[in-house]
């Protein structure tokens, strides 16, 4: 039997990258849910005229439009299987995810993540304190709890009641650190695909601003150290 594979696709402003990001999803998909986070462009005319399930979330952060999403997962009757995590701006490579599940399928793993892996990386697409920020965040998850992880890709796919034990809080920038951190507390077994990564449509809310990832890095480091010493 199939596994049932919902996505949660947080969205600012995506209006000409989000139709891409839907069209590119695998048909083994069930269900497709892009979360408007105050989005002021026509992202979700866009997104619900490509098939999606569109969801507003007025409080700014990605965190509080994944939670959204999870919210609205929670009162279905049919649950998932699986929940996948995606960006809205189209810098991941949709049609991976079947690569991103198949551990998850095939051997029974946790959680998995999208590495985006230098040698698979568009020019520019990531910046240098995006690469940076990610080489000390998964260096000291290392250091303080063995890990293996190289990245903090938010194109990402977990088991629902794993999703669910984890219990999600984190409400803007440490949402992807917070659930690497808690995989490893909770000791659940987990890999990363090496993916490929583009430069995205539009501009970054985030790494596009010296202000955000200021921000983003002291979430990041926040959490890891706040966990270091639970």
């Amino acid at each position: 039997m199939n596994p049932l594979i919902k996505v949660i696709i947080p969205a600012y402003n995506e209006q000409d990258s989000i139709v891409h990001v839907i069209n590119d999803i695998p048909s083994i998909v069930d269900e497709v849910i892009v979360i408007s986070n105050n989005s002021t462009d026509n992202t979700e005319i866009n997104a619900r005229n490509a098939g999606a399930i569109v969801l507003s979330e007025n409080r700014k952060g990605y965190g509080y439009a994944c939670l959204k999403g999870m919210e609205y997962i929670s009162i279905k009757n049919e649950k998932p299987d699986i929940v996948v995590f995606l960006d809205g701006d189209y810098s991941d490579y949709p049609e991976q995810l079947t690569e991103l599940v198949a551990p998850i399928i095939k051997d029974n793993i946790d959680f998995v993540i999208g590495a985006r892996v230098q040698q698979l990386r568009e020019k520019g697409s990531m910046t240098p304190q995006q690469v940076f920020g990610n080489w000390l965040a998964t260096f000291l998850m290392k250091l303080f709890f063995g890990a293996t992880f190289t990245d903090l890709g938010p194109f990402r796919a977990i088991k629902y009641d794993k999703l669910l034990a984890l219990n999600m809080e984190d409400k803007t920038y440490g949402w992807t650190v917070e659930m690497q951190l808690k995989a490893l507390k909770q000791k659940l077994t987990y890999t990363e695909i090496p993916m490929k990564y583009r430069n995205r449509i539009g501009v970054s809310k985030v790494s596009g601003t010296v202000k955000g990832s200021i921000l983003a890095g002291v979430k990041i480091l926040g959490w890891i150290f706040k966990y270091s010493f639970k």
